[in-house]
């Protein structure tokens, strides 16, 4: 070959990425949005905890319980709205699960009881179950293994810009016109996103924005024929579905505790209104997006450097659970900043965390499965959350409101869960998973 030769087939290479085009990133953006829209309505609730617990005269446990019923409600949601996504197709089914939340949000601002509010959570819980089975089974057919955990931390990061927005949005609101209509005005943005999602979605084969270039290099992957509509009990026997479900067990309610109970913490422990939470609770969110894109980051830069593809995910797992650690300190702190940082810090490696447990569901069950899997990961983990919140509730009145041994439990989950997964998965060399992924 020729030194020109040579030179021209160096060059194409750059010029192939150039034909390929990003299309699939807009579709990445969708799902962005909606995990935004998703948190800032989940997250209301929370944030207007102590002015709720003074209006309505609620006891901890009867906001537990409230959250409880989100809770159990979601897991539901989760696993049957992630089987459902695999049956409709993720152009409706998010169409019809963003539409729902959105209503069942609006609904909170007619309700006054603890059992209305158990109500509006309830039927906000079994929609918002399918934003994430379909957003993973999105990612799984729109990229390729080596971006799958990048796109997934993008669109994960949604929920921590959502929990950000939703600290500054709702005090501004409240103090203009109450707390009734900050429920209202937050449930009316994903009627919006429904529009935008109708207009810009359709399937890759489909899509006629989408060159063959991006199509080729979206299913490069070695894939091998998918199986629909697996029965749920057979799903059992993947290694993928039990490592998922610990994951989510694991890490998933800690997150709850830090949505729901972090700003009454604040109010609590430091004297914090819903007006002074707002910095302290940016900062966390702020955190915790950064977290969620590093998490997706950091195995997929491992594999493109040639990391095992399940190595990298559990690295990622480690570097991200010993940063929760530091949570521990945080109930004792003195000084709220510091307090602030170390729930930040935690934060943000739980969405590093939470990247990578959804990646790897499509990196080890076939892409048929993945919603479901998702969905079954999901239930597991806020049916336990269910309890969780309940039992943090009796346990905050039962100790006149001290939260040690709730950040110390928090502390150290994310290692166990890394360490039980560790045991499940497929061992480095054993072959192929069956998505087709070399380990």
């Amino acid at each position: 070959m020729s030194q020109s030769e040579a030179l021209s087939g160096a060059g194409a290479i750059p010029q192939l990425k150039q034909r390929i085009g990003h299309f699939r990133w807009t579709i990445c953006a969708l799902l962005f949005f909606a995990t935004t829209i998703n948190y800032i309505d989940r997250q209301v609730v929370g944030l207007l905890k102590p002015v709720l617990m003074t209006d309505l005269h609620w006891t901890e446990t009867d906001f537990g319980d409230i959250v409880a019923a989100f809770s159990i409600f979601y897991a539901f949601g989760y696993l049957g709205v992630g089987r459902l996504m695999d049956k409709l197709g993720t152009r409706l089914g998010l169409t019809l699960s963003v539409g729902f939340w959105s209503v069942f949000g609006a609904l909170h601002a007619a309700m006054s009881s603890v059992f209305g509010f158990q109500i509006a959570r309830a039927g906000l819980g079994i929609s918002e179950g399918g934003n994430f089975p379909a957003s993973i089974k999105t990612v799984s057919e729109w990229f390729p293994a080596k971006e799958r955990a990048l796109a997934t931390g993008i669109f994960n990061a949604g929920s921590n810009v959502g929990a950000f927005i939703a600290p500054i949005l709702v005090p501004v609101i409240v103090h203009f016109w109450g707390w009734r209509p900050a429920f209202i005005i937050t449930g009316s943005f994903g009627l919006l996103w429904v529009i935008a999602w109708l207009m810009f979605y359709r399937n890759p084969e489909e899509h006629p924005r989408l060159s063959k270039a991006e199509l080729a290099y979206i299913q490069s992957d070695p894939v091998p024929p998918a199986e629909p509509a697996i029965p749920w009990l057979k799903l059992l026997a993947y290694r993928g579905t039990w490592a998922n479900i610990v994951g989510t067990c694991f890490s998933a309610p800690v997150w709850w505790f830090y949505l729901n109970w972090v700003p009454g913490f604040l109010h609590q422990r430091y004297g914090v209104d819903l007006m002074g939470a707002m910095l302290p609770l940016v900062i966390i969110y702020c955190m915790a997006d950064f977290g969620s894109i590093f998490g997706g980051w950091l195995s997929s830069h491992l594999i493109a450097r040639g990391v095992k593809t399940l190595r990298a995910r559990k690295i990622a797992f480690l570097v991200c659970g010993l940063c929760v650690v530091p949570v521990f300190f945080a109930s004792s702190a003195s000084n709220m900043w510091v307090a602030v940082v170390l729930i930040a810090v935690a934060a943000s490696a739980h969405q590093g965390y939470s990247a990578n447990v959804y990646t790897i569901v499509s990196d080890t069950m076939p892409r048929g499965s993945v919603g479901s899997v998702v969905g079954m990961g999901g239930f597991a983990a806020y049916f336990v959350g269910t309890f969780v919140s309940m039992g943090v509730g009796r346990l905050l009145d039962a100790t006149g409101g001290n939260y040690h041994v709730l950040f110390a439990i928090a502390s150290s989950l994310y290692l166990i869960g890394l360490l039980i997964m560790h045991l499940i998965l497929p061992k480095t060399g054993s072959g192929r998973t069956a998505a087709g992924i070399e380990v």
